[in-house]
């Protein structure tokens, strides 16, 4: 998996997965993200605000390492959130 390049466990993703399986957290994660654009998701410091909201949202504890880790991989993603192959990517990348 290319997040394990950039030192992201996958018990980490397992446990945000399980988490986001809740209908509850699936809906104020995807609040917090929607509206979102190309250019914002390319800002470390948007991205930052938005993992550390979103751990908050999860009831998951990030260390800043982790949190980095999290934040360069998707600047490295290059995430267009207008392009469904971009989103069938990472949704095949996480399922």
């Amino acid at each position: 998996m290319s997040y394990q390049q950039y030192g992201i466990s996958p018990q980490l993703v397992e446990r945000i997965k399980l988490k986001m399986k809740n209908p509850a957290v699936k809906e104020r994660v995807k609040n917090l993200i929607n509206g979102v654009s190309k250019q914002q998701l390319q800002d470390p410091g948007v991205v930052r605000r938005l993992v550390h909201n979103a751990s908050g949202i999860m009831g998951e504890r990030l260390t800043s390492a982790q949190e980095d880790s999290i934040v360069r991989f998707v600047i490295a993603q290059k995430i267009d959130p207008n392009n469904t192959f971009h989103l069938i990517r990472l949704w095949g990348m996480f399922r």
